[in-house]
């Protein structure tokens, strides 16, 4: 089932399947590592539910709600 990132809860992982940006954010994402076929894994959220805190990879990744509404990713099971 395809979701976008912004979507998951804490806990719960997906794996990257598109990225819906213009080419300026599509490319710092991609840079960031946020590549087709990477598991990204939701940690937190902050308090007002923005910024929101993943794995991806083998570090941690902070970014704003309006940029994960743009990363559609596949849940995995």
């Amino acid at each position: 089932m395809m979701v976008r990132l912004s979507e998951l809860r804490p806990g719960q992982v997906g794996i990257v399947q598109r990225i819906e940006a213009d080419d300026a954010l599509r490319l710092r994402l991609m840079e960031m590592g946020l590549l087709r076929g990477e598991r990204v894994r939701v940690l937190k959220y902050a308090p007002l539910g923005d910024p929101i805190e993943l794995e991806v990879g083998l570090y941690h990744l902070s970014l704003r709600r309006r940029e994960a509404e743009t990363i559609l990713v596949e849940m995995e099971p």
